[in-house]
């Protein structure tokens, strides 16, 4: 049986204090092999492809935290609670493949949820790409000599002298090449199953229910051949198993749910054109109806203020008290003329 052994250096080059690791540009082409498969996948489905682009962001941020958390929360919980910090050195190691799919999950009904798209639309054009990152990623891990495979029976496997640091290391299995195995098998059933299914005339969500019922009951049979990587929940399954039973059951439920609902695939937004175009006309309506009120109010403005009427003032009456008191006066005064008899 072949064997062989495994001592790259996982540093690429060195510029001064600055290391480029193979690591880091494995990630860096998961993130850019992602994008062009997504922006494939979003324009054939009639949509736009900067929508590619744009989730990016999310999808970097939905990776990164996602797998770190992961890793804190099932791996390695007693260390952080121990020192906080250092759940911020993601420099150090330490993430976790199933909480980058629940990162990339949030990620992606974040992005549907602003975009108006469908999350089972956005998930199935991510598909693809959530399969290349998945190969991806193993290699990172073969270049670092890390998440090794338990001892074999010494007739064949790989040396790794930079994990196990003894002058005569033993042989194991190269469980990442499994994974990176996996992955290409997951990649490639997934074109095929596109393909059967008419490509645009498959349903929505049969590619990511695909995807989750190949890679994760896949995950679970390479879990044998890892190396515990922490301390294990039962002495029967490992905890990578026991978190891909949940994804591989929903991947199987996800494919009968397709094919019942038969929902049509499209990367179809929302178009809020038309209704731009009504309120813009109610706009315009309610503002020609001020402009009437405003011209009415002019024209009230413009109108002459009525004229008084012209003449003399009125004189105003006396009092026919005072009339009366004439009167008598002048009564009196006649009688005074009259003799005296």
């Amino acid at each position: 049986m072949p064997t062989f052994t495994w001592n790259v250096d996982p540093i690429l080059a060195r510029l001064g204090p600055v290391s480029l690791r193979w690591y880091s540009l494995l990630f860096v082409a998961v993130f850019l092999g992602g994008f062009w498969l997504l922006k494939w996948q979003v324009k054939r489905g009639d949509g736009d492809e900067e929508d590619a682009g744009d989730f990016i962001v999310y999808g970097v941020l939905g990776v990164l935290v996602g797998s770190r958390l992961g890793h804190v929360l099932f791996y390695d919980l007693d260390k952080a609670l121990r020192d906080p910090v250092w759940v911020l050195k993601i420099w150090e190691g330490g993430l976790a493949s199933h909480g980058a799919v629940v990162g990339l999950i949030f990620a992606m009904f974040l992005f549907c949820k602003r975009r108006g798209i469908p999350f089972l639309e956005g998930s199935d054009r991510f598909s693809y790409s959530a399969a290349l990152g998945a190969t991806l990623v193993r290699v990172g891990n073969w270049f670092n000599s890390e998440i090794v495979g338990k001892l074999t029976d010494q007739t064949w496997g790989v040396r790794l002298p930079r994990f196990d640091r003894v002058p005569s290391p033993p042989l194991r299995h190269p469980s990442q090449l499994y994974e990176v195995a996996l992955g290409l098998v997951v990649l490639g059933a997934l074109y095929v199953w596109d393909k059967k299914l008419g490509e645009e005339k498959r349903p929505r969500g049969a590619m990511i229910s695909m995807f989750f019922a190949l890679y994760f009951p896949g995950r679970f049979v390479v879990e044998y051949f890892k190396e515990h990587q922490t301390h294990e929940p039962t002495p029967y399954l490992t905890m990578g198993q026991y978190l891909s039973i949940p994804g591989a059951l929903l991947g199987l439920y996800g494919i009968y749910w397709a094919f019942k609902t038969r929902l049509p695939a499209g990367w179809v937004a929302p178009d809020y054109s038309d209704e731009d175009e009504d309120e813009d006309e109610v706009d315009e309506d309610l503002n020609d109806d001020d402009d009437d009120d405003d011209g009415d109010d002019d024209d009230d403005d413009d109108k002459p203020a009525p004229k008084k009427a012209a003449g003399k003032p009125a004189k105003a009456a006396k009092p026919k008290a005072d009339d009366d008191d004439d009167d008598d006066d002048d009564d009196d005064d006649d009688d005074d003329d009259k003799p005296k008899k």
